[in-house]
Parts: C-alpha cells; sequence; structure tokens
C-alpha cells in the first residue's frame, strides 16, 4: 500500500524494530529500513534484509549509493518516516536541525509525516532536555507514540520502555492509511480546562491536561472530519489539520462554541469547564495577611445544556456529546447526566483513578447512549477516541446528510 522508512536507532529496543517491520508488512505496506551505527550494535541489518526484501541503509558514503541521492530519492517516495526506537540522542538531533548521518538527513529532506517512538532510561525521558526536544518536534507536527512502563533494560521500573510492536504499527497505519468515515462532517471539540481569575495572579482551576479532548479532535480530522478545536488553557501542541480557537474562561468558551454551533454536525463537550467563577476579579493582586479569604463564586452558564436547549426544534440539530467526570456512582450519575442535560451520547469516567482521567495518557470509560451503553477498558487516550469516534460514526449513520 505505501512505502514506510524504518529508522532504528541504538537502543535495546531495537529488536523489538524487527516485529514492528513485520507488522507494517503484514497491513500491506513496503519498508525500507534504515539503522544508525549504534542500532548495528544491538541487531544485524542481515535481519531486517530477511524481512523487508531490501538492502538496508547504514551508511550515507556508500559507493554508489549516492548516484541518485539515496535520501533525497527516499525521501520523495516514502509515505512516512517511523523511527523506533528512537532514542534521546536522534531525538535531540531532529529537534536541532542535525543532519550527520543518512536518517537525520532523512528527517530534514522529507516532508512526508513523521512518527517516533522514544526509548530509554526514565531519568532521561524525563530530562527538562529531552521534553523540550519532544515538544518541539511535536509543535511541527512529529507524532509520537508514547513509551511503555515496566521494566527497563538499566534494571529500573519505569517510563520509558519502547511501546509494544503492535501499538507502533497501528500508530503508523492510522497514519497514512485513509479513513473518510466523517468526510465531509464538520466536528466541533472543547478540550482542557478553563481558568476563572481572583486576580492578576490567581485562579480557580482543574487539573484537565486537555489530551482527550485533543484526542478526539485528532481523530476526528483523521477520518476526514473539518475539525474545529476550542481549547482552554493546556501546554499540548496544536495539532494539525484543524482550525484551533484559544479561549481561558468558561464565559469565553461559551460564546466561541456558540459563535460555532450553527455549523457543525457533531458537537463533543470534552472540556472541564469550571462551574463556578468568581463575581469580580480584583484588579490588583490581592494582598496576602494572616486572616482567611472569602470568595463570592456564582455560578457559570452550563454550555452543554444550553446546547441541547438551542438545537430543540432546529431542522437537522448537531449530534451532541457530553463528558462525565465523576468520581462516585460514575456510571449511575453519568446516565442521570444524559437525560437532565439532554443529549445524545455522554462519556462517563472516573477522575479518581490515578491511572485514568486528568493529567495522565490513559484513560477508562461508558459510553452512554439511550440505546445502550459500551465499556471501553483501560487504554491510551487516543485508542480511548477512536471509540468515540467508531460509537459517533455509528450514530451518524441512519442521518440524512445536511444540504
Amino acid at each position: 500500500m505505501a512505502l514506510i522508512a524504518l529508522g532504528v536507532s541504538g537502543g535495546i529496543g531495537a529488536y523489538k524494530s524487527v516485529e514492528v517491520a513485520r507488522g507494517l508488512q503484514k497491513r500491506g505496506h513496503e519498508v525500507a529500513a534504515i539503522m544508525t551505527r549504534s542500532a548495528r550494535r544491538f541487531v544485524g541489518p542481515v535481519t531486517f534484509e530477511a524481512i523487508t526484501q531490501r538492502r538496508v541503509i547504514t551508511d550515507q558514503w556508500t559507493p554508489g549509493a549516492n548516484a541518485d541521492i539515496e535520501h533525497i530519492s527516499l525521501a520523495t517516495d516514502m509515505a512516512l518516516l517511523l523511527v523506533a526506537p528512537a532514542t534521546a540522542n536522534i531525538i535531540g538531533k531532529f529537534a536541532n536541525g542535525i543532519a550527520d548521518d543518512f536518517l537525520t538527513s532523512l528527517y530534514l529532506a522529507t516532508r512526508a509525516p513523521v512518527l517516533i517512538a522514544p526509548a530509554m532510561n526514565t531519568n532521561m525521558l524525563e530530562h527538562e532536555a529531552v521534553q523540550e526536544n519532544l515538544t518541539r518536534l511535536q509543535r511541527r507536527g512529529v507524532a509520537v507514540v508514547d513509551p511503555g512502563e515496566g521494566y527497563l533494560a538499566c534494571g529500573w521500573v519505569g517510563k520509558g520502555r519502547l511501546a509494544e510492536p503492535e501499538a507502533i504499527v497501528e500508530a503508523a497505519s492510522r497514519m497514512i492509511e485513509r479513513d473518510d468515515t466523517l468526510g465531509g462532517l464538520r466536528v466541533l471539540v472543547t478540550a482542557g480546562p478553563t481558568y476563572e481569575d481572583i486576580d492578576p495572579v490567581r485562579f480557580i482551576g482543574n487539573r484537565s491536561s486537555g489530551r482527550m479532548g485533543y484526542a478526539i479532535a485528532a481523530e476526528a480530522a483523521r477520518r476526514g472530519a473539518e475539525v474545529t478545536l476550542v481549547s482552554g488553557p493546556v501546554s499540548l501542541p496544536q495539532p494539525p489539520r484543524m482550525t484551533v480557537v484559544r479561549v481561558r474562561r468558561a464565559e469565553e468558551m461559551h460564546a466561541a462554541v456558540f459563535e460555532r454551533a450553527g455549523d457543525a454536525d457533531v458537537i463533543v463537550m470534552a472540556a472541564a469547564v469550571a462551574n463556578y467563577a468568581p463575581r469580580e476579579t480584583a484588579a490588583q493582586k490581592i494582598a496576602h495577611d494572616d486572616g482567611g479569604l472569602t470568595l463570592d463564586l456564582a455560578q457559570t452558564r452550563d454550555i452543554l445544556a444550553d446546547l441541547a436547549a438551542w438545537r430543540k426544534g432546529r431542522p437537522l440539530p448537531p449530534l451532541l456529546v457530553g463528558f462525565a467526570a465523576e468520581t462516585v456512582d460514575v456510571v449511575e450519575r453519568a446516565r442521570a447526566k444524559r437525560v437532565r442535560k439532554g443529549v445524545d451520547l455522554i462519556v462517563a469516567n472516573d477522575v479518581s483513578r490515578q491511572d485514568a482521567g486528568f493529567e495522565v495518557t490513559s484513560n477508562a470509560v461508558t459510553l452512554i447512549a439511550e440505546d445502550g451503553e459500551q465499556a471501553v477498558p483501560l487504554s491510551r487516550k487516543d485508542a480511548v477516541a477512536r471509540a468515540i469516534l467508531d460509537r459517533i460514526a455509528a450514530m451518524l449513520a441512519p442521518r440524512p446528510a445536511r444540504t
């Protein structure tokens, strides 16, 4: 189906790259392997040659390889550059435009999508330099398969091991395999928290990272939808192929959503909007003293309920999806919220869990609609987003097309 350049850099996870190559081939793709000098200390080129049935590229200066300027030729022909494992060294070179071997030169020369699967020691992964380099790459549109947690080659237990080959293959396939299940539809997604200012320094907020909403927006765009993402304050890189509207306060999110709701076929309210905000924001920082501080809070407007009321009587109302972040009686409360708010689908998640919900990369949810419920087990948020979009697509199927 497509030619994928598989970059293999020097880490113990290099042996898993063989399974990645095999998995890509099973999906019908052709694989061209590029190995760094360090990678060849962990696995031999002959292994990849046997799997891919292609010469493995190991040296930018191999005699005869420059007859057609090989890195330019491959950069033009390939549909995706996948690097697995991606070490701290290769991530740093990509982020800073260093081209001192075939793989790094290929990265600069290609305009194909790029996907990396980091793998390294936990401390290295958490180092500020590595995190800054990853953020820089993501801002340029480079996709990342998050490393897993468990026993590392160094003997530590923690985050940093290469993601499983199946997850890497699935991520790569999603980037290049065409999916038009939502083609022609307009999807409006909200994400992240809102910050309600107390004074110029302090605010009321919550722990939402925005990852779930961003994953839903990215998946909708991948499926061919025209996506508008209304985002509260987050530190996530801006996703490609969509319009992003930045807001801070609940009032701003309400206005941004209603300004665009009339054009939407689907509205997904994944944001954790503040229910209360200070009635007044102090013009100057409130001085600290030994006494307490009493805040007068007012309820913010309920965007989800207002949307449900607004769409009543419209000839072709948008499908409306809400989230219920709960800590007790999660499913029961979500069921009641769906009926009370008058929405088509509620995504219930338990935000008291340490491994799901706010501030983590995984989630476990229950999708609740009038015609039934579906439990989505603990998964990466991009996988949860796919389950949510699958349900949305199924609910949209009987609807007439918007004219």
